[in-house]
């Protein structure tokens, strides 16, 4: 039986029925779903401490080899705990059992994944060029807009409607975030462009993870091992041609047990951030994991300034960071209390 099975594995899985309960106009939040939004976030912050000491403190220069060592890793844990049969792919589909020897899961659930796993893989390349040309201020401000891309992408996917004291939430959040960025408006409009086309790509992301994992009937791992299957050979070509893995073997630092211990954290944190947005999104919503998003970014900022220090005080900055505080905590109120 489905709940059986669920209750026998070691991590919590998604239950499409709990999915569809969460879409839901005015669903309030479970404990299960706090637990999940709570624990992305935390999981989140560690692994920007994690990268920040691979990419500054070791001035490792490839960032997509960090995200395909962090794909394979995520294999990796879960083929072994599914050839353990400790967690299962799809609904109630007996511990250990597998369709396919190689893919572990059948070919046509595979490939009816592929729109999501193109979509987190183009989230993933564009997200990073967006970061070239903008300064941190306004990219802040305009990657928080996210969260309005995600409402009309959930609208338009799943028909999701939201109250008004929601849609005021997400509001504040937004003007927030305009105010933080409100004394750095240098105008670039190809690096808007590209920021925006981040942002539509992650709502369609979040958007279609509970969408596509109902369908399909893969759960929360079978999902996440779909994501590295697709994703891992093609970021391992594109590593390849662009010399990104060329670099990679002539770093200094590759054998240096430091290197290799934050790299391993890094990519142990990144299977957990993975698992925790696909479980938040599922048990919650598309937009509930773009505010957790936000909630992340505000204390990523806070323990950055408490641990690495240089950061100048801006009043705009303070007020918008503030503002968007204000705006997470009322959407917060409102999920817990059902309205």
């Amino acid at each position: 039986m489905p709940m059986e099975s669920e209750k026998n594995q070691k991590l919590p899985v998604s239950d499409p029925r709990q999915s569809a309960e969460s879409q839901q106009k005015g669903s309030a939040m479970t404990k299960r779903g706090v637990y999940a939004a709570v624990s992305y976030m935390v999981s989140a912050v560690l692994l920007v401490l994690f990268n920040k000491a691979v990419l500054s403190s070791y001035n490792f220069p490839c960032a997509n080899v960090i995200t395909l060592f962090q794909l394979i890793c995520s294999c990796a844990i879960l083929y072994t705990m599914k050839y353990w049969k400790i967690v299962s792919f799809t609904t109630g589909e007996p511990q250990g059992s597998s369709n396919n020897p190689v893919t572990l899961i059948p070919v046509k659930i595979l490939a009816q994944t592929l729109p999501l796993s193109l979509t987190y893989l183009l989230y993933m390349l564009v997200t990073m060029e967006s970061v070239r040309g903008i300064n941190i201020p306004m990219y802040t401000t305009l990657r928080r807009t996210t969260v309005a891309f995600t409402m009309i992408v959930e609208f338009l996917l799943a028909g999701q409607r939201h109250s008004h004291y929601v849609i005021g939430s997400v509001g504040v959040i937004l003007a927030g975030a305009f105010v933080a960025g409100a004394r750095d408006l240098a105008f670039d409009g190809f690096a808007y462009s590209i920021v925006f086309v981040a942002n539509l790509c992650t709502a369609v992301y979040l958007a279609s993870i509970a969408r596509i994992g109902k369908s399909s009937g893969l759960n929360t791992f079978g999902l996440m091992w779909c994501n590295g299957l697709i994703c891992g050979p093609i970021l391992l070509l594109w590593t390849t041609i662009s010399g990104d893995l060329r670099t990679t073997l002539n770093f200094p630092y590759l054998f240096f047990p430091g290197f290799q211990a934050v790299m391993l954290l890094s990519c142990v944190m990144a299977f957990f951030i993975n698992y925790f947005v696909f479980l938040n999104t599922t048990l919650n919503s598309a937009l509930t994991q773009s505010i957790c998003g936000n909630l992340k970014d505000l204390f990523t900022i806070g323990l950055g300034w408490q641990i690495f220090g240089g950061l100048p005080f801006e009043l705009f900055n303070v007020l918008g960071q503030s503002l968007g505080f204000l705006g997470s905590c009322l959407y917060a109120y409102c999920k817990l209390q059902g309205i």
